[in-house]
């Protein structure tokens, strides 16, 4: 896995953002969700003028991980007023770390989720915060084996349903 190579994601790349985008959250989340709520939220996070928008936000900011020409995984940051809370210029908002489901567990997210502590550090923020359903225990233990600690919940709408998602922070040293 050490053929992996990070790269900023541009508009350019909206199509690929979209399909990689959708592919790794209907195979995170469908099994515990409707098919309804799941294609409402795909249809209003994933839409041409959305994402778009996103990528054309200049404190938010896109990442794929690509093995082989193959985009395997990707992040999204979010600085000042980007950020879906806190809107602090002191934090960081790690959005979204997405991996397919076949290359889970072999380092493609610990790639990112680094990349994304490089992003911070770039911008001299001191925290990074992050919000991750609370029945994603996965991806908690991995935020958790980064040194991540929950400090809040909030919700999360996923099409008609709330859900809670767990409010995680690390605190960076420069």
């Amino acid at each position: 896995m050490n053929n992996i190579t990070i790269r900023k994601v541009t508009l350019v790349d909206l199509p690929e953002l979209q399909k990689i985008g959708i592919q790794t959250f209907r195979e995170t989340f469908s099994a515990e969700n409707s098919d309804e709520d799941m294609q409402k939220y795909l249809d209003e996070k994933f839409n041409d003028i959305q994402v778009s928008k996103e990528l054309n936000n200049p404190d938010s900011e896109f990442y794929f991980a690509i093995l082989e020409g193959e985009i395997v995984g990707y992040l999204k940051m979010n600085f000042k007023d980007a950020q879906t809370e806190l809107r602090h210029n002191d934090y960081a908002e790690i959005e979204r770390i997405y991996v397919l489901e076949d290359f889970i567990g072999k380092k493609v997210g610990q790639l990112l989720f680094d990349k994304a502590l490089e992003v911070a550090d770039s911008y001299k923020v001191n925290f990074v915060w992050l919000g991750v359903w609370e029945e994603n225990y996965r991806a908690i233990r991995f935020y958790e084996k980064n040194g991540f600690e929950t400090f809040d919940k909030h919700i999360f709408r996923l099409g008609n349903d709330e859900q809670t998602d767990l409010m995680m922070r690390k605190q960076i040293t420069h």
